[in-house]
């Protein structure tokens, strides 16, 4: 439990280990994941180390899996789970069996797969041959069968509208009524139906017109070999006359890609190559089928081990990763490294290494040293599935100092309860409790989906927050006895109604007077009094008085914490000084002025109350009760101003103002304590260990032991006292300012609980209340509406937008407000060579 409130003890290590043994040890300790290894060749460059052949070589079988992984997802085949446990690493010997399998896996797919592209691009041309022979029949045997050139012969190929549909074309000829007979020769193609108008063009300013252009859309779309792609085509049929336009035709066909193919003249050849070209087609389907059936079956036994290999191959290359880090001694028998670890663990580390040293044989059993370093040591904080998300939000502000207090276990309870404070409301707590628990109960099988959306893994990782947060607003909606803006009547109200039956039902501003015999003079006994909802004169007067006061309070007692907080940094790290200088006197400081304050509010509470007319003391009465604002005011200026009500006293107490002045002074008494106690005993400290060192260089030169100029040691201590100086003004004003902005800070409380209670009000009365005060068959079907509208508006912005709003106002009073009175956040996270940070790393990179 002590990593809990303070991070664990850390300890530098110097590791030897065999070189035969090193990859078995490091695997071990990989899969321990409790050692954080220190790079000790820095100026070696990563292409120069000892390893790099096998990293890139684990490099090399990674390309590869990623190659069989996207022709198994391109065919959507699923890739099995890794069962059970994570397999472990590897030996270093069957890296050569890996590399055998996927290189053999790789060329064999590489040969399917140009085999297949092959197959479909013979299967291609011959199906637009085959289309080409059907169309060009058709195109004969219109002409055979007495269909003369009409007026489309004659339409220009360049119309002036774009979109209109060109159909058969004749241009360049002397006379309308023409024969096609003239036109002795001709090609005919395929092309993408998208460059057909631009291939009209240009044929037709390049050959001035001199061609005769028939095309007609391939019904069914055609696979591209290459990428697989569905792509629409055209057949067409050009008619021209002389090897010029001949030679000229084919370039244009060829800048636009077009494919070209033999169709013979007379009917019975086409007839026959149709036949040919319907033959080899439905081979070439038998053959196609057979490869592509080779093909499936190499890619599902890969997909079976795919995930496997992945885990195996990543663990080498970290290993090897890993190995590059250490130094080899002179005798290049031995490998060394130094290593960051918990001394908790020590024991632990110490039995994987031994595994691993048995593991791969060897007889030289591992040394693991403890050294003595002046540099610190990382951050580790355990965690579990529970106390991770918190923790993680105090990492957001910053790592921990080493070793110093850990706010997150603190954090589990006041976070939740702020934002409850803010978002008070039984029926929205509710919702988010039950979406929190959900989460919390279908945790192993969301993990399982691995849900590849970045919102829906923020809610995730944080569903513990989510339920605390929702059973805190649960609790304080019902301190405010708030469900969907309306209030629950469970112990019956402390008021009674004086109103006749029509000022009820009539009246649209009621208010309740506590100065009257309506109050029974005994309070509700859990939460506010249902009967303040129907108060719609002075409600949210009574609210915001109610919650403004809380708010205030909260805020005092959690800055007193903070601070009590420090005072425990400061004696663990035995810092003497600042618990005279800075804990005292800010503690002092917060006492005497704010926590007073928060004192003169429960004063208030009970020495005021209800006074009906047969009560006698008014001075106890509401009507004689102070504002505390104007009451501090008045404490931090030294004013006393008379209270003008007659009957009234002008002080809550005796001796309040002799008091009041005696704390304001004694505060104002601990700024200077706090700007300067700390540099000036750190000057006395420099001070007394010169001295001492200048009477050991006299009494070693009387000695006759003296050697050289005497060096002053507390030299850089002299340069470094402006610093001091400079830092605890800084740090002075920023407190003495700060805890006046912080107090106010925690108004956020009461004005985000306010603008929530009068949305979830706004919504009921704009919505619901209208749906339930309908009546009739057409009323059902209107509340019905009326309900959805105003539940996905409950949902949408007072539970998901409100709640986001109040979460980032919690998030700020915790990072600014509390953590700045002793969290320093200036160390760096522990980060352990763990192959399953590695591989779940990995897996959110793929994703």
């Amino acid at each position: 439990m002590g990593s809990l409130f303070r991070s664990e003890e850390m300890t530098l290590c110097q590791l030897f280990l065999q070189s035969e043994a090193a990859y078995a040890c490091v695997s071990e300790l990989g899969e321990l994941g409790l050692v954080q290894f220190r790079d000790l060749n820095p100026d070696v460059n990563a292409f120069q180390r000892k390893f790099v052949n096998e990293v890139r070589r684990c490099d090399e079988m990674e390309r590869k899996l990623r190659y069989l992984e996207k022709e198994i997802r391109r065919d959507g085949i699923p890739m099995l789970e890794i069962p059970g446990e994570v397999p472990e690493a590897p030996q270093p010997r069957e890296m050569i069996d890996l590399e055998a399998t996927f290189e053999k896996l790789e060329n064999e797919l590489r040969e399917v797969n140009q085999n297949a592209e092959a197959l479909k691009r013979n299967y291609l041309e011959l199906t637009e041959l085959k289309h080409i022979l059907r169309k060009t029949q058709v195109f004969f045997d219109e002409h055979e069968g007495g269909a003369s050139t009409t007026e489309s012969m004659t339409r220009a190929l360049i119309s002036d509208d774009p979109n209109k549909h060109m159909g058969q074309v004749q241009l360049g000829f002397r006379d309308k009524q023409e024969s096609l007979e003239f036109l002795p020769c001709f090609v005919a193609g395929v092309i993408l139906r998208e460059r057909i108008p631009a291939f009209e063009r240009m044929l037709w300013r390049a050959c001035r017109g001199n061609v005769f252009l028939r095309q007609a859309e391939i019904d069914t779309p055609l696979e591209d070999p290459s990428s697989s792609d569905q792509v629409y085509k055209s057949v067409f049929i050009i008619f021209f006359q002389g090897d010029q336009l001949k030679t000229r035709v084919k370039k244009i066909c060829e800048g636009f890609r077009a494919t070209l193919y033999p169709c013979p003249e007379a009917p019975a050849d086409r007839r026959e190559m149709a036949m040919g070209v319907m033959t080899r087609i439905e081979d070439l389907n038998t053959v196609l089928g057979q490869t592509q059936d080779h093909r499936h079956r190499v890619l599902v036994a890969a997909a079976k081990n795919i995930k496997n290999w992945f885990v195996k191959v990543r663990k080498i290359k970290a290993i090897y990763h890993t190995l590059n880090l250490f130094n080899l001694d002179v005798t290049q028998k031995c490998l060394i490294a130094e290593c960051w670890v918990p001394a908790l663990d020590l024991e632990t580390i110490q039995l994987a290494l031994r595994r691993g040293t048995e593991r791969s044989g060897s007889s030289v059993p591992p040394i693991l040293n403890r050294m003595e370093t002046l540099e610190d040591p990382p951050t580790y904080n355990r965690t579990n599935k529970f106390t991770s998300a918190f923790q993680n939000l105090i990492y957001a502000y910053g790592v921990a100092t080493y070793r110093e207090v850990n706010p997150a276990p603190y954090t589990i309870i006041t976070f939740p309860f702020l934002f409850a404070v803010m978002f008070g409301d039984l029926g929205h707590g509710a919702i988010m409790a039950v979406f929190g628990f959900w989460m919390c109960y279908k945790e192993k099988p969301l993990q399982a989906k691995k849900i590849d959306s970045e919102i829906w893994n923020i809610f995730f990782g944080g569903r513990y927050i989510v339920l605390l947060m929702g059973l805190f607003s649960m609790y304080t909606g019902l301190i405010y006895n708030d469900i969907f803006s309306k209030s629950l009547n469970i112990f019956g109200s402390s008021w009674r109604q004086n109103y006749n039956e029509s000022t009820l039902t009539t009246a649209k501003s009621l208010q309740l007077n506590p100065d009257s015999m309506d109050y029974l003079q005994h309070p509700y006994p859990f939460g506010i009094d249902p009967v303040w909802q129907l108060a719609e004169a002075n409600k949210i007067i009574f609210m915001n008085a109610y919650k403004m006061k809380i708010s205030i309070i909260i805020g005092v007692f959690h800055m007193l914490f903070g601070v009590c907080l420090s005072l425990w940094n400061h004696l663990y790290f035995k810092r003497r000084i600042s618990v005279y200088v800075e804990f005292i006197p800010q503690i002092l400081f917060l006492l005497l002025l704010f926590f007073y304050m928060v004192l003169l509010m429960f004063i208030k509470w009970t020495s005021y109350g209800p006074s009906p007319p047969n009560f006698d003391d008014v001075r106890t009465s509401g009507y004689c009760a102070p504002s505390i604002l104007i009451t501090f005011i008045n404490m931090m200026l030294f004013k006393t101003d008379p209270n003008m009500r007659t009957d009234c006293d002008d002080t809550m107490f005796a001796g309040q103002m002799g008091l009041q002045k005696f704390f304001v002074i004694a505060a104002l008494m601990c700024v200077p304590v706090m700007l300067f106690g700390k540099p000036y005993f750190i000057m006395k400290e420099q001070k007394a260990r010169a001295s001492q060192g200048h009477q050991s260089i006299e009494a070693s030169a009387e000695n006759g032991t003296a050697g050289g100029a005497p060096v002053p040691a507390s030299a850089h201590h002299d340069e470094d006292i402006t610093e001091v100086f400079i830092h605890q003004a800084i740090h002075t004003i920023e407190y003495v300012l700060g805890s006046v902005s912080h107090t106010a800070s925690y108004l956020r409380l009461w004005a985000l609980s306010l603008a929530h209670a009068q949305l979830a009000e706004v919504a009921w009365n704009m919505l619901l209340r209208k749906g339930l005060q309908s009546q009739g068959y057409e009323g059902g079907i209107y509340l019905y509406v009326v309900f959805a509208g105003w539940a996905a508006i409950s949902v949408s912005i007072l539970v998901l937008m409100e709640g986001l709003s109040a979460f980032l106002h919690t998030l700020r009073l915790h990072w600014v407000e509390f953590q700045s009175k002793f969290y320093a956040g200036e160390g760096y996270l522990f980060q352990p060579f763990s192959f399953e940070l590695i591989l779940d790393s990995a897996g959110q990179g793929e994703e």
